[in-house]
C-alpha cells in the first residue's frame, strides 16, 4: 500500500512529469509522419487492386488490428534485432526510443491506410473521368482532384487515430523509455505516492488532448471553409 494521500504532492508532481512531456511528443510526431507515408503506400495496392501486394497489406492491417499494442512493442523490439542478426546487423544497442517509434509508425500506418483507402473511394469516380476528359494526367488528377477532397474526408478519422496513439505512448516506459510515464513509474517507486502520480499524469494528458482536439477543430474548419453547411464534428 502506498502513503497517505497528499492533494498538495499533485501540484509538485505535475511539473516534474512535463519536463519529459517532449519525449511523449517526440514519439507522437514522428510515428504520425512516418504512418502517414507507410499509410499512403499501403493504401494504393488495396485501391488498384495489385495482386499479391493487397494480401500482404490485408493481412499487415488485420494483424495490427487484432494484436494489442503493447505486444506489437515487444514484438519490434526483441524481434527486429533478432531478424536482422540473421544478416550480421547488429541494433542490439540502439536507443529503445527507436523501437516505440517504428513500432508506433506501423500501427499507425495500417490505421492511416484504411483511413485514406475509405476516404479515396467515397470520391465520385465520374470526378476522374471528367479529369481525364479535359487531359489531365493521373497524377494532376491524384494531386489537384483527388487527394484534397480524401484529406478533408479522413481528416477527423486522422485526429482521432493521433489522439489515440498519444495515449499508447504511455506504454513506452516498458521497454526503459523515459517519457512522462517512465518519470511518473520512478516518482511512484521513490516516494510511494502512486495515487498523485497518476492523477497528476492524467492532468497532463488530458490537457494535452483538449489543446490537440482544439487544434484538430480549428483545422478541420479550415479544410471544410468552402463546403456548405459547416463542418464536421471530430
Amino acid at each position: 500500500m502506498g502513503k497517505v494521500f497528499d492533494p498538495a504532492l499533485i501540484i509538485e508532481f505535475i511539473p516534474t512529469l512535463t519536463k519529459y512531456l517532449g519525449i511523449t511528443l517526440e514519439i507522437l510526431i514522428y510515428s504520425t509522419i512516418l504512418g502517414i507515408l507507410i499509410g499512403i503506400v499501403a493504401a494504393i495496392p488495396k485501391l488498384f487492386h495489385i495482386p499479391i501486394l493487397k494480401q500482404m497489406i490485408t493481412l499487415y492491417i488485420s494483424f495490427i488490428r487484432g494484436t494489442p499494442i503493447l505486444i506489437q512493442l515487444f514484438l519490434v523490439y526483441y524481434g527486429l534485432p533478432a531478424v536482422l542478426m540473421l544478416w550480421n546487423i547488429d541494433i542490439t544497442r540502439m536507443d529503445a526510443l527507436y523501437f516505440v517509434i517504428i513500432t508506433y509508425s506501423l500501427s499507425n500506418g495500417a490505421i492511416f491506410a484504411e483511413i485514406f483507402r475509405s476516404a479515396i473511394s467515397a470520391i465520385n469516380y465520374g470526378q476522374t473521368e471528367a479529369a481525364y476528359s479535359i487531359g489531365m494526367t493521373r497524377f494532376q488528377n491524384f494531386y489537384r482532384i483527388i487527394f484534397p477532397q480524401a484529406i478533408r474526408i479522413a481528416f477527423p478519422n486522422i485526429s482521432n487515430s493521433i489522439i489515440g496513439s498519444l495515449k499508447d505512448t504511455s506504454l513506452a516506459f516498458t521497454i526503459g523509455v523515459m517519457d512522462m510515464m517512465g518519470r511518473g513509474e520512478t516518482l511512484i517507486a521513490s516516494t510511494a505516492h502512486a495515487l498523485e502520480v497518476y492523477i497528476s499524469l492524467a492532468i497532463v494528458y488530458y490537457i494535452v488532448v483538449v489543446i490537440l482536439e482544439k487544434v484538430f477543430k480549428i483545422s478541420e474548419r479550415y479544410l471544410n471553409r468552402y463546403q456548405p453547411n459547416g463542418t464536421a464534428t471530430i
